[in-house]
């Protein structure tokens, strides 16, 4: 296999979220891979951190602060994105959130928080990268779902019709965009270990046991091990690829 397929050298990325947990773990492969990395999120001194690390690893990197589900603070972190580098070429929708109750508890205006931060914030960052992309005659789009766009949790109502839609809006954009050469796909991360989880745990007791019982790899994943499908889904390898949901999860979703 050509290792030039992997080569993101040239390429631009916005990563939301990408200042911490599996955001800045895809952002590290993008930089390992060449790319210059954009990372889009609220907290700017988290940002600045990750913008650090990433030219260690040899991006030019740069930090946007943005309000994912704003559409207007979207909108400006792509075009400030293709003002300073002329180009965009891969956008991953990560930035996320979880508000844990049963649906009985939850308020209308917490159920659309975690709507609009985590789906309807696909869509806007999508649909603003869309004519950049289509008049550079190519792109890639990948959506960050979860193991609950396949399971139900009691726990998370909001959260799991979320990532459920955006599996579903990853399929349309696909096949909408697909003559346009651009390719929109989800990665789905099983339990990864980040400030989002280590919150969860604390939450829900028992859940640390159950996760690495029910897990074939018998672990809970890391950020970093998002990076392989990260750079894959962003490169020439995976060209003629769009439309599916990639799971990221030890065996979790395979298992009984």
């Amino acid at each position: 296999m050509n290792p030039m397929m992997f080569d993101l050298k040239s390429k631009v990325a916005i990563v939301t979220g990408g200042n911490g947990g599996i955001g800045l773990g895809m952002a590290r492969g993008l930089a390992r891979a060449g790319a210059t990395v954009v990372v889009a999120a609220r907290d700017a001194g988290k940002s600045s951190e990750a913008v650090r690390e990433l030219r260690t690893l040899g991006s030019d990197a740069f930090a946007v602060e943005v309000d994912v589900s704003d559409e207007a603070s979207v909108a400006a972190m792509v075009a400030t994105t293709v003002e300073r580098y002329g180009r965009l070429d891969i956008l991953i929708n990560n930035a996320g959130m979880s508000i844990r109750k049963p649906v009985q508890e939850l308020a209308l205006d917490e159920w659309h928080k975690v709507i609009d931060t985590n789906m309807t914030s696909a869509f806007l960052g999508a649909r603003a990268a869309y004519p950049h992309m289509k008049k550079a005659g190519a792109g890639k789009v990948i959506n960050i779902g979860s193991m609950l766009s396949i399971f139900g949790a009691s726990f998370a109502p909001a959260y799991g019709a979320s990532k459920g839609g955006v599996v579903q809006l990853t399929k349309s954009l696909a096949v909408g965009w697909a003559p346009d050469n651009i390719q929109v796909n989800a990665v789905l991360p099983g339990w990864i270990d980040t400030a989002l989880t280590q919150d969860a745990r604390k939450q829900l007791e028992g859940l640390h046991e159950r996760v690495v019982t029910r897990t074939p790899a018998g672990k809970w994943g890391q950020p970093d091990d998002l990076a392989g499908v990260a750079v894959f889904l962003s490169s020439a390898a995976s060209d003629f690829i769009t439309g599916v949901a990639i799971a990221v999860d030890g065996g979790y979703s395979s298992a009984i």
